[in-house]
């Protein structure tokens, strides 16, 4: 199965298997939905690591999303947040899509916020979405707190994961996907 493919299908599951909050209500319902939850993610990261506020404020432009994800052996999430240009104060709307395949089982939910070192890095983002790298998953986690690597960094940022609640255990090949949401911009 080809990982786009692949992608998809996860999405899929998750958003039958959460009911998906954003699939009812208007355009500006559900954009005030991401932005609400989108600062709360960020008041989280702030409280985790307080430099983070300083890193955000200084940075072109920063990513915020929050995720849900179900997995045995195979696992998939999904979820909803906004990419925002320091510069313009323009939100843009995104989604985003994960999938890993190993030993592996749990539910868990996660934020993930991507600080953009540099103006091209966002505009990248923003245009094209990411896929981003392979690499091995062992979080534990509940109020907040995470086991495990907990920051990343991809071409031109920088990325932090914080564990919402769960537990997700073993080793997998993990993948993300990012894309512009057409339904909310």
């Amino acid at each position: 199965m080809k990982l786009h493919q692949f992608f998809a299908a996860a999405a899929v599951i998750l958003s039958l298997l959460s009911g998906n909050s954003f699939a009812q209500g208007d355009k500006a319902a559900k954009q005030a939905e991401v932005l609400k939850a989108t600062q709360a993610s960020l008041e989280k990261f702030y409280k985790e690591d307080p430099a983070l506020k300083a890193a955000v404020g200084k940075a072109p432009g920063y990513a915020v999303f929050s995720t849900a994800g179900i997995s045995f052996l195979v696992g998939g999430a999904g979820g909803k947040g906004v990419a925002h240009d320091n510069k313009t104060k323009k939100n843009v709307f995104m989604s985003m899509a994960q999938a890993s395949a190993g030993v592996q089982i749990g539910l868990s939910g996660s934020e993930t916020l991507i600080i953009f070192n540099t103006a091209q890095g966002l505009a990248d983002f923003i245009a094209k979405g990411w896929v981003g790298g392979i690499g091995g998953s062992v979080q534990a986690g509940a109020g907040g707190s995470s086991a495990g690597a907990a920051a990343g960094q991809q071409t031109g940022a920088l990325s932090y994961t914080l564990t919402k609640n769960g537990i997700k255990v073993g080793i997998a090949a993990e993948g993300s996907k990012f894309w512009k949401d057409d339904d909310l911009n």
